[in-house]
This record gives C-alpha cells, structure tokens and sequence, in this order.
C-alpha cells in the first residue's frame, strides 16, 4: 500500500518549499489535505507528481507549485469570501477553505459537482460549497469576492469575472493567450480599477471556454 503521508510531505519539501513557497498556512494546509481523494482511484498513486492531473476528459487538477504559488499570492485571508472558478474534484476548494472564511466553488460539469461536495462532506470541510454554472460567467449571486482563484490557463481575464472582485480584492491565474507558456498573475482591485502583476512563468491546462476568441484575418 502507498505511503500517501509520506509523498505529501515529500510534495511539500521537494515541490513547494524549494519553488518559493513559505508561507506557512499554505504549507499546513496542502499537509493536511489528501490530494489521492481528489482523483480517480486509478490514480491516486500519482496524486502527489509535480504535473496537472487529469480527473475527467479535458480537466484536470492543477500542479501543486502553481497552485501554491497563486494562493500565496492572493494573501488569502480568515474572513475571506472566496470563488473557486473551474474546481473539478474539489481539492482547491478544500485548501481554500483551510484559509479562507467561507468558499463558493463553480463547476459546470454535473458529475465533478457532485464528487467534489461529497468529497468536501467526507472531509468534514462545511466552509465550502459547490455551485452549478458557466465558469465563463463567475458566480454573480454571490459576489464580490475578496479572493477570486481561475483554477487553470485563460486567455483572458472576463470583465464579467472581473466586476466580481471586491475592492481590495485579489484575482489569481495563469494567463496563457495562445495555448503555449503562460505566466501567473495577480490581479488586484483599488479604487474601482484592477492592476496586474506578473508573478513567474507556468504551464497549466487550459479551463474549458477560456481560449482566445478566433479573430479575422485578411
């Protein structure tokens, strides 16, 4: 039988402490979370490589030190009322709520939904909830958000997304227009206007209805 403890803290030591990633609630809370109850039971042998893990056709969990590194960012903070766009299984949502006060987690896919809230409720994590809807469109009902996480690659930012950060707010991703080595970056909301920062390159899987929109040619 796998030592999953063991590879958690492997992940943790090999994978986050050495890329950067010091703070220490965002170390407690991918310690105490097991990444193998997120997958497939085929696969959670692999639960804990430094790669974005494929949980249904075209979704997949997202690598561990972007991950990471993006919530670290965000300075998620204990009152903070956090959307989880594109959450698949549920695992960021899980280290989410490990840091935040309360999380609205979006999933479009039925099945995933469903995995992802049984999954939470198995873990006793009742801070955090999976809503259905377009994860184009965010979650208006709501919103604002302190922490916005996109929880893959995108294009673009939606101004739709955009509108649902709070003042002071924080938005996380990986922005990738053409499909290719994207960056990570940090989106913040003053006075009405959200600025970038870019944070480090990555390659993650694309979020589905993300892409960049055709454009005409002559």
């Amino acid at each position: 039988m796998l030592d999953f403890a063991t590879a958690r803290s492997n992940m943790i030591e090999s994978q986050l402490r050495t890329n950067k990633v010091t703070d220490s609630a965002v170390l407690e809370a991918f310690e105490t979370l097991p990444r193998e109850r997120f997958l497939p039971e085929a696969r959670a042998g692999v639960a804990y490589v430094d790669e974005d893990l494929e949980v249904a056709s075209g979704r997949y969990l997202m690598e561990p030190m972007v991950l990471a590194r993006l919530l670290q960012a965000a300075q998620v903070q204990p009152n903070d009322v956090v959307l989880d766009v594109g959450c698949t299984t549920g695992y960021s949502s899980a280290i989410l709520a490990r840091l935040a006060g309360t999380v609205v987690a979006l999933e479009s896919d039925a099945a995933l939904r469903d995995r992802a809230n049984e999954t939470l409720q198995d873990l006793g994590i009742d801070n955090a909830v999976v809503v259905a809807g377009e994860l184009t469109e965010g979650y208006q009902k709501q919103a604002p958000y302190n922490v916005i996480l996109l929880g893959g690659a995108v294009a673009e930012v939606p101004e739709v997304i955009l509108s649902q950060v709070a003042e002071g707010g924080r938005l996380v991703t990986v922005v990738a227009p053409q499909a290719h080595l994207g960056q990570a970056v940090l989106i913040r909301k003053s006075a009405g206007v959200p600025s970038r920062r870019v944070l480090f390159d990555a390659s993650v899987r694309q979020l589905p209805g993300f892409a960049a929109a055709p454009r005409f040619v002559f």
